[in-house]
């Protein structure tokens, strides 16, 4: 009896989406393929993985347990390429790395192009999604590394501060008028800068309430230079703009709460050449380190 690890990645696959079209759609294979490959390891094993008789696919106790050990062999293999490619070096491979929104925007390209410039033949990829979505691809093993604005809460990942997330009030250049004649601007709902806004307001006796709405940064961002009014916002989104004088900081008192920028990877999943590489370069370019990992 022989297992094809192929299968083993594509049943683990079906069970992560609940159904063979959503996992088809994930691996960009056909329905019927991908139904016929689990069905192909159930005849391996004479033993049928999947309960098929509900709207959502449901291992059954023999397929839990397949799954238990499918998901140590896959990760073993990724082992093995990962020593391998510590012996080769940063001589050629890859860099995956994601980061949530204000982070991986506005902070990773920068970082990214530093190592790059140390390793040119390295390949950089970098998605950026909400905190959430950035910690599935940590566990699903589709980047290697995560930074995030705050701490991520999955047990699976280690973590190590990198750096911190100020806070600032902006406005226009020029605007004179005192914070209780000025009108906030907050971020959509949903997202967490949203619910430091709103914290940041109510510390500074201003009640969210009174706000005005716009989604995204740089509408946001756009939204004070065009004298709509003033935003609690982090100091990374308009950097560049402070630098160029399009916008100011304002003083505000209490001054406003920092949090730490971090770094995240699975515990259980040993670094790449270029994934190590990457880490150590961070306490070269000046940011904070501390935290735990």
């Amino acid at each position: 009896m022989e297992l094809n690890t192929h299968r083993l990645s594509i049943f683990l696959r079906v069970l992560e989406h609940g159904g063979f079209s959503a996992a088809a759609e994930k691996l960009y294979m056909s329905q019927p393929s991908v139904s016929n490959q689990v069905r192909a390891l159930e005849t391996t094993l004479r033993t049928q993985l999947v309960d098929r008789s509900g709207a959502r696919i449901r291992p059954t106790e023999e397929g839990r347990v397949l799954a238990d050990y499918a998901r140590r062999i896959l990760l073993l293999m990724d082992e093995a390429v990962t020593a391998v490619e510590r012996v080769r070096g940063l001589h050629q491979g890859s860099l995956a790395i994601g980061g949530t929104t204000t982070i991986g925007t506005y902070l990773l390209p920068g970082l990214v192009a530093r190592f790059h410039a140390v390793a040119p033949d390295i390949a950089c990829d970098i998605r950026v999604g909400n905190e959430h979505q950035v910690v599935k691809w940590l566990l699903d093993g589709e980047i290697g590394l995560g930074v995030f604005a705050g701490e991520p809460a999955a047990e699976q990942l280690s973590t190590r501060r990198i750096g911190t997330d100020e806070m600032v009030l902006i406005g226009a250049p020029g605007d004179t008028q005192s914070l209780a004649e000025q009108r906030f601007l907050l971020r959509e709902r949903g997202s967490s800068t949203r619910e430091r806004q709103e914290a940041a307001m109510r510390a500074l006796g201003i009640d969210p309430g009174s706000a005005s709405e716009l989604w995204g940064s740089e509408t946001l961002k756009r939204g004070v230079r065009a004298g709509l009014g003033i935003a609690v916002v982090s100091a990374h989104t308009v950097a560049d703009e402070l630098r160029e004088g399009t916008l100011c900081t304002i003083p505000a008192d209490p001054p406003l709460p920092a949090r730490p920028v971090t770094m995240a990877r699975r515990t259980d999943r040993l670094l790449s050449p270029a994934e190590r590489a990457f880490t150590e370069l961070l306490g070269d370019i000046g940011t904070e380190s501390g935290g735990h990992e």
